[in-house]
């Protein structure tokens, strides 16, 4: 079953048990499936569809450090709730020690010396963790790796 078909079943599930905030995060997930699908004149693959939730993910996460920083603890609690549902449909999150493992052989791969060699080693990483890791979090280590 691909990623979008089990997204499309969880909505149906939701709507059935009645979980209006479930189906509310579900629905705007399949919208931006829509949307990206209509605009591009394709069909989305599963990696296309988990860069879309990444990339939903990321700007809840930006809007909750918005809302703590304003005082709205509640807009902010329904940030966090949509993270959990989003976040079912991501692929097993890696350990920090198979991140650093990764970094590791990236920076050695590209004989990275230096931040100038930031981008390549990024761009090594990237296809290997995409969805598996938050990029902001391996991008800070990758810097203070090469800068060490």
């Amino acid at each position: 079953m691909t990623l979008k078909a089990r997204i499309t079943e969880d909505m149906k599930t939701a709507m059935r048990a009645r979980e209006a905030a479930r189906l509310s995060t579900i629905r705007l997930l399949l919208a931006a499936i829509k949307q990206r699908e209509v605009d591009e004149r394709i069909e989305l693959s599963d990696a296309d569809v988990l860069a879309i939730i990444d990339k939903m993910i990321k700007q809840r996460r930006e809007s909750i450090a918005q809302f703590d920083a304003g005082g709205r603890p509640e807009l902010s609690a329904a940030e966090r709730a949509e993270i959990v549902v989003l976040q079912e449909y991501m692929p097993q999150q890696l350990s920090d020690a198979e991140i650093d493992r990764l970094i590791d052989a990236a920076i050695a791969g590209a004989g990275a010396i230096g931040a100038a060699a930031m981008g390549k080693v990024m761009g090594a990483l990237k296809p290997q963790l995409a969805g598996r890791a938050d990029m902001t979090q391996v991008a800070a280590r990758v810097k203070t790796r090469l800068a060490g």
